[in-house]
């Protein structure tokens, strides 16, 4: 029996030890593997399918019934995929979970995470996933942290099985930019519990919430936006505002996008959860009139100053399901960008009812994204495309995008 170097085994509980042998199987939709214990099946964190491994067990407590998980201890049988993890904090900290897995092999997985999503569906049965973009940079791709705050203004990351706080010096994920913050704040930031920096990787500046009061503090905190470099021009990103993680992939995205969509100059496009403007401003170099649908007011505010001089674009501040249906014009293009969640019924439902030629999904969410296909298949639409993309390497989320046509055209 052979350990796996990966340091799992220093993230138990303060509960019994429980060390049991288990062979792994699938990937679990948390990026864990599957394993059969005590008759039921749990999922295993530092795993690959097929491993036969020694395993600590955790049980735990959440929403009022019991949940046994586990993580890699020891590997009896390890897989030819199995790769030394580059971060010392890997294991206690849980946050990339797939650092034990050679990066080509990760690519694999995630495609088939989106094979496994569609086929819950028999409305996309046949439909084609294409291999997975990789990603330009493995490690230091982040440009958005999320801290925990503990003892002594400790910054760190709570692993979401023991739910232990591991105090960090710098994460291997983050941006280097990012890791300099954390550097200067390390320690000092104790009248919070949670810390946000978000760090413009073509700008160079950044944004820390919430702000800081103590004369401790080495740098200035509580700004209400930062600026971004991407698709050759500069956003405004608000606190509250959503942007992608990964500025440089975001750019293969938005290249992606443009060229599944095919659209001519002459196009009305609708692009509906429209954020802060980054796919509406990249269209309208394509298209003759874009039209953004965005909720979030904080989103609308940074959107009319992303925008500037593109005479050709306008913002609707309402929720997608609201407005979409109604709207004057009858677009050729419709681009989907919901959260995690996907969109609501009254969304897919409007697509359909607008019978656009093209309508581009971008989704981080496989589950989401192909129930929402199916319905759009249903109501009279086909799948041309689905192309994964690597946003978040050494972990198991995976971006998409994926591509429809109306009828027969």
């Amino acid at each position: 029996m052979t350990s796996d170097n990966t340091g799992v085994a220093s993230a138990a509980t303060d509960t019994e030890e429980e060390l049991v042998e288990l062979v792994l199987g699938d990937i679990a939709p948390s990026g864990d593997t599957t394993a059969e214990f005590e008759g039921a099946t749990i999922e295993v964190f530092g795993g690959i399918p097929g491993e036969r491994v020694v395993a600590r067990i955790h049980r735990y407590r959440k929403r009022r019934r019991q949940v046994v998980a586990a993580a890699v201890a020891e590997v009896i049988s390890a897989s030819p995929h199995r790769v030394a993890p580059p971060c010392p904090y890997y294991g206690p900290c849980s946050g990339c979970q797939w650092q034990h897995i050679d990066y080509d092999h990760q690519l694999v997985l995630k495609a088939d995470s989106v094979r496994t999503a569609l086929a819950q569906h028999p409305e996309l049965d046949g439909t084609e996933v294409a291999e997975t973009i990789p990603g330009p940079d493995r490690l230091g791709y982040r440009n958005h942290a999320r801290f925990t705050v503990r003892r002594q203004g400790r910054l760190g990351f709570t692993n979401r099985i023991t739910r232990r706080f591991v105090d960090v010096e710098r994460c291997l994920l983050m941006h280097e930019g990012i890791n300099r913050i954390l550097g200067r704040l390390q320690g000092r930031v104790g009248e919070t519990t949670q810390l946000s920096v978000r760090y413009g990787i073509g700008s160079g500046e950044w944004l820390v919430q919430p702000p800081m009061k103590s004369e401790s503090i080495p740098m200035p905190t509580g700004q209400t936006h930062y600026r971004e470099r991407l698709f050759g021009r500069t956003f405004r990103i608000a606190s509250p505002s959503f942007f992608q993680v990964n500025t440089k992939q975001a750019e293969t995205l938005g290249g992606l996008l443009m060229r599944r969509l095919e659209l001519t100059g002459s196009d009305t496009v609708v692009d509906a959860y429209a954020g802060v403007g980054t796919f509406a401003a990249l269209a309208a170099a394509h298209a003759e009139r874009v039209i953004a649908i965005e909720e979030s007011t904080a989103a609308i505010r940074d959107a009319a100053v992303n925008i500037g001089a593109l005479t050709n674009v306008e913002f609707v501040e309402s929720k997608t399901e609201d407005v979409l249906s109604s709207l004057e014009c009858s677009p050729d293009a419709v681009i989907l960008d919901p959260p995690r969640a996907g969109c609501h019924p009254d969304a897919i439902g409007a697509v359909v009812e607008i019978e656009a030629d093209r309508v581009a999904y971008v989704s981080c969410e496989p589950i989401s994204m192909a129930r929402d296909l199916a319905m759009l298949v249903s109501g009279g639409y086909r799948v041309t495309n689905v192309d994964p993309l690597d946003m978040f390497p050494q972990t198991h989320h995976v971006e998409c995008v994926a591509t429809l046509r109306w009828g027969d055209r």
